[in-house]
């Protein structure tokens, strides 16, 4: 009976093993469901249901991926939006459009544009030790606990290759000055200040995640689970974790404030201790407002 199951999975495998190869090879065709499903010689339903249980999307979702992978390519390379939507396999740049939104939450134009000709970057204290800040002209776009530099620069270099990084240390301090006040503070002069801009990249999904954090006020929290009830998501609790955790702009999208249902802090990006001291800060501001 075993040796029966592990051949049954061993033949599974390969077919999806060469669905994969197939999309890979056909992706600027746009292979439909049934095309793929019969070069493994399966009905539709039963490979759509085979193949999201080994790869963990739909064999559509998995084209739109190499699709949008394909653009960005030529994005990159100063193709137009038209030549990129074209030598993706699709009819035009609307499509392309829709794609990389859900995707990337950009457009292909503000993909290509980038954030700018360059990007600064600095690191400097914070009330929660070290940060390394990066910014362009359209806004934050990384703030983390500083754990490695290079680190930091290799990911930055990784998620815009065209663009010169310029470091700016004294520019970042006073940024990070600004970030991290108390909350009385922020209030008192929030009309004397511009309000801070973010620019962050990432599938819809994504965004949607990370706009419901915004909604989160200082001092409050919520379990995983609760968040997915208010997004109408109740069983999506590992891809909403899984979202949270990609959060590059630790503390204003405050990841801090999510905890696991039965209350424990750890899996936190920066650490368990640093968790519970942004959680600890904020509420004792709290409460110093309502005194």
């Amino acid at each position: 009976m075993m040796n029966l199951m592990i051949e049954e999975r061993s033949h599974d495998y390969q077919k999806i093993a060469r669905a994969i190869q197939f999309i890979e090879e056909h992706a600027e065709d746009q292979p439909s469901l049934e095309e793929t499903a019969a070069q493994v010689h399966l009905s539709p339903f039963h490979f759509q249901r085979l193949f999201r249980r080994w790869v963990g999307v739909s064999p559509k979702s998995f084209l739109q991926f190499l699709t949008v992978e394909k653009a960005k390519e030529c994005l990159r390379a100063s193709e137009s939006v038209l030549t990129a939507s074209f030598k993706s396999g699709l009819s035009g740049p609307g499509r392309l459009y829709d794609l990389m939104i859900q995707w990337e939450g950009l457009t292909p134009g503000e993909y290509k544009k980038g954030p700018g000709e360059h990007l600064s970057y600095g690191s400097g204290p914070s009330l929660f030790g070290d940060c390394f800040i990066a910014w362009s002209q359209r806004g934050l776009t990384r703030l983390t606990f500083l754990g490695s530099q290079k680190d930091e620069l290799n990911g930055l270099k990784n998620q815009w290759p065209e663009l010169e990084l310029k470091e700016d240390n004294e520019a970042a301090q006073k940024t990070l000055a600004n970030i991290f006040r108390a909350p009385a503070d922020l209030q008192k002069s929030a009309k004397s200040r511009s309000p801070l801009k973010l620019l962050v990249r990432g599938s819809q999904f994504e965004l949607k995640i990370w706009r419901a954090l915004l909604a989160l006020p200082p001092g409050s929290l919520v379990s995983y689970g609760q968040l997915g009830d208010y997004l109408g998501m109740p069983k999506a609790g590992r891809a909403i974790g899984n979202a949270v955790g990609k959060n590059s702009l630790a503390y204003l999208i405050p990841c801090h404030r999510v905890l696991k249902k039965n209350g424990a802090f750890h899996n936190y990006r920066w650490g368990p201790e640093r968790k519970k001291l942004m959680i600890a800060w904020e509420a004792v501001q709290g409460q110093r407002q309502t005194d």
